[in-house]
C-alpha cells in the first residue's frame, strides 16, 4: 500500500470517528430538551403518548440489536457470511447510544405519568397494535429461525417505530395550531444528527469498497433518512405555520406577562425562544 493511500485510509478513519461521535453527541443531547421542558412547565400538555411509546418500544429494540451485533461472535460471523466477508458497522458509539437514549426515553416517559396532561393524552389503539403484534413476531422469530433472524427482526421493528413515531406528534400540532409542549431543540439538535449519521454510513462503505453496505445496517440507514424528513416537517409546523408561542402551562411566562396583555406571537414563551 503506497504512502498516500495510507494516508487517506487514516484520514476516511478518523473522519469517520469524528462524524460518529459528533451524531452520538448531538442525538444524545436532543432528548434531553424535553425532559428540562415538561419538568419546567410541569406538563407534559401537547406531546403525544404515542410518541413516547414508540420510542421507549424502538430503541430497546435497538438497544438489543447493537448489542448482539457489537458482542456476539455467532452474529458478526453470519453477517459477514451473508455480506461476502464485509464486516458490519455497528460501533461503540452506536452501542452506547442505544443505551443512553433508551433510558432518557424511559425518563421521558416516566414524566407523563408524573405531570400533568389531558384526559385524552393515552396511547392509541394503534400503538397497542403495534406492540403486541411484533412482539407475538419476536417469539415466533425467536423459537422457529435463528437468533441471526431474530437479532434483524427487532431491527426492523426500531425502524417501523421510527417510521410512525412522528406520526402522531405531527397529528397533535395540527389538530391543536400549536407545537407549544413539543420541543424544537430536540428537532434541531435531532436533525443534525440524522443528517450526520447518514453521512457516516455513507463514508464507511465508500471506504469499504462496498456502497451497497450501507444498506446492511438498515436501522442506521433509515434513522437518518426518516429523521431529516420529519424534522424538516416539525421546523415548518414551528416556525411557518403555528407561531403562536404563549404557553399557559410556562409559569415564567405567567409572572412576565402579569398585568399586561399577553403577546400571543412572541417567541419567548417557548422552549425555543433564543433559536
Amino acid at each position: 500500500m503506497s504512502l498516500e493511500s495510507t494516508s487517506n485510509a487514516s484520514f476516511g478513519g478518523t473522519l469517520s470517528a469524528v462524524l460518529g461521535w459528533t451524531y452520538f453527541i448531538a442525538w444524545s443531547v436532543s432528548f434531553y430538551p424535553q425532559i428540562i421542558l415538561n419538568h419546567r412547565r410541569k406538563s407534559v400538555e401537547g406531546l403525544s403518548i404515542d410518541f413516547l411509546v414508540y420510542n421507549v418500544y424502538g430503541f430497546a429494540c435497538y438497544a438489543i440489536f447493537n448489542t448482539a451485533f457489537f458482542f456476539s461472535r455467532s452474529i458478526a460471523d453470519e453477517y459477514e457470511r451473508r455480506n461476502d466477508g464485509h464486516p458490519n458497522l455497528v460501533r461503540f458509539n452506536d452501542l452506547f447510544f442505544s443505551y443512553h437514549a433508551l433510558i432518557l426515553c424511559l425518563v421521558t416517559f416516566a414524566q407523563s405519568f408524573y405531570y400533568k396532561r389531558e384526559p385524552t393524552q393515552t396511547a392509541s389503539s394503534t400503538a397497542h397494535l403495534y406492540f403486541y403484534s411484533t412482539l407475538v413476531g419476536i417469539v415466533m422469530v425467536s423459537l422457529f429461525s435463528t437468533a441471526y433472524n431474530a437479532v434483524y427482526f427487532l431491527s426492523f421493528i426500531k425502524l417501523g417505530c421510527s417510521l410512525i413515531k412522528y406520526i402522531p406528534q405531527a397529528w397533535l400540532n395540527y389538530r391543536r395550531k400549536s407545537t407549544v409542549g413539543w420541543s424544537i431543540h430536540n428537532i434541531i439538535l435531532d436533525f443534525t444528527g440524522g443528517t450526520l449519521s447518514f453521512a457516516q454510513l455513507i463514508l464507511d462503505a465508500i471506504r469499504s469498497g462496498n456502497v451497497a453496505e450501507a444498506l446492511g445496517n438498515p436501522v442506521k440507514f433509515g434513522l437518518g433518512l426518516v429523521s431529516i424528513a420529519f424534522d424538516v416537517l416539525f421546523m415548518v409546523q414551528h416556525y411557518v405555520l403555528y407561531t403562536d408561542r404563549f404557553d399557559p402551562q410556562d409559569v415564567e411566562a405567567q409572572l412576565q406577562y402579569q398585568g399586561m396583555p399577553p403577546d400571543y406571537g412572541s417567541t419567548e414563551n417557548s422552549d425555543a425562544g433564543s433559536v
